[in-house]
């Protein structure tokens, strides 16, 4: 044996020594990140994926408006503006019945409702009565988030709160991912099917979540505590809630940007194809899912949780700007994903640990409802004001712009946490 390939083998031989003890010590790391989480956490965020993976038909909308229904580009943005309009209008009544009812028959109605009318919606092939009847879809449809919400917080403990969240936002992730795939499998045989698919799995939510997930054990008189306090309570009157929501508006307006205005302008200005583009989104679904658990696990009890919104923000404006400063090829294009995923990361689990500290068990509907209705406000504004910029000044203003929000925002968070601390001990 030639005396040079000594050091080779042995630095060989020390990485197989070494990798079952990586190995192990990573499997040990996701196991912790999952652990202590109640089964019917687990069973809410199973409900979740199931719902979310027969999330085909509002992806598909405009294309179904104007290829199948040939409606106009204007008449398909009033028909996507209606489900905006439902959707807020869904959060609000949701959070406001949950409160009164509690989250049990609101999620039960939501889903069976919305399955119906996903069903219902798919005949409906003029104008006017498709707009109606989207409009009462999404009230529907989008009642069921702040329910779910409240329920989240009913069925896991204090300690493991921001995990919890952070489990059902990864079912949601995978719900998504593969409904989006399959969707457009669907959509290229019959646009129709997606209506009957997304219905069902609606409906299929509901029979599992009553088989799963009866009223839990003290429920009936937690659901008179809330109806006695619905009227005590607001989220309207939490100033610094507010202010929480203005700027979960805006992070989220920015955030959204990636799956709004970002794939246009791959295709058009970088020259991305579809396929490549949808592999960007798959690889935003891969990294939360890989590595959300693991990091709010090791950083929930560490720092406030508004220290990791700012964090987020910085992410967030560091890759819009990369956008004008990186090479315009899909190398440049999975760093900006890369950075604003972790962006995404670092603040989504902690925005949720906020509201939901701030709320309590007669109002925690409500308060679900208005980050709800923040998220929803931005679905609508963040196409429109990406659009306007971008057809007004330029792709380049646009990503400037949108960097710029992201920026401000870091100072906008330490001022509210500078604010919660300095509020009464009873509040």
């Amino acid at each position: 044996m030639p005396a040079s390939a000594i050091p080779g083998i042995f630095a060989v031989s020390i990485i197989l020594n070494c990798f079952p003890k990586m190995f192990s010590s990573i499997i040990q790391l996701y196991r912790e990140a999952y652990s202590g989480l109640s089964r019917k956490t687990w069973y809410l965020s199973l409900v979740m994926l199931i719902n979310r993976s027969g999330t085909m038909v509002i992806p598909f909308m405009t294309i179904y408006c104007t290829q199948e229904l040939h409606f106009s580009l204007g008449q398909s943005g009033i028909v996507m503006a209606f489900f905006g309009a439902g959707s807020i209008a869904g959060a609000f009544l949701g959070g406001r019945i949950t409160d009164r009812l509690g989250f049990y028959p609101i999620q039960i109605g939501a889903l069976l409702s919305g399955g119906i009318l996903f069903l219902v919606v798919g005949y409906l092939h003029q104008f006017y009565s498709l707009c109606a009847g989207v409009l009462v879809l999404s009230i529907c449809n989008e009642s069921f988030r702040p329910a779910n919400s409240t329920a989240i917080a009913w069925y896991c403990t204090p300690e493991n709160r921001v995990r919890s969240y952070s489990l059902n936002r990864l079912a949601i992730n995978l719900g998504f991912a593969s409904g989006g795939a399959l969707g457009g499998f669907i959509a290229s045989m019959n646009y129709h099917y997606l209506f009957w698919v997304d219905g069902c799995t609606n409906i299929i939510a509901a029979l599992l979540m009553f088989r799963l997930l009866p009223p839990p054990p003290g429920y009936r008189k937690e659901r008179e505590v809330q109806g006695e306090n619905a009227r005590a309570l607001s989220p309207y009157k939490d100033l610094n809630y507010l202010i929480f929501t203005f700027f979960v508006i805006v992070f989220a307006t920015c955030f959204l940007q990636m799956f709004s205005v970002i794939p246009v302008f791959y295709k058009t200005q970088w020259g991305i194809s579809e396929r490549l583009i949808g592999t960007l989104m798959a690889v935003n679904g891969i990294l939360i899912a890989a590595f959300e658990m693991i990091i709010v696990h090791n950083t929930q009890h560490r720092r406030p949780a508004l220290f990791f919104p700012r964090i987020g923000a910085l992410l967030l404006a560091l890759g819009f700007a990369m956008i004008n400063l990186l090479p315009h090829y899909f190398a440049g294009a999975c760093v900006v994903t890369l950075l604003i995923t972790s962006g995404e990361v670092l603040s989504l689990p902690f925005l949720n640990s906020f509201w939901l500290s701030r709320s309590q068990s007669g109002n925690r509907g409500r308060y679900a409802a208005l980050y709800t209705i923040a998220w929803s406000t931005a679905q609508i504004a963040a196409p429109a004001m990406g659009a306007f910029i971008a057809e007004g000044a330029g792709f380049n203003v646009l990503w400037w712009v949108i960097a710029g929000m992201c920026l401000l925002l870091t100072p906008g968070f330490y001022f509210l946490h500078r604010r919660t601390e300095r509020e009464p001990s009873d509040q």
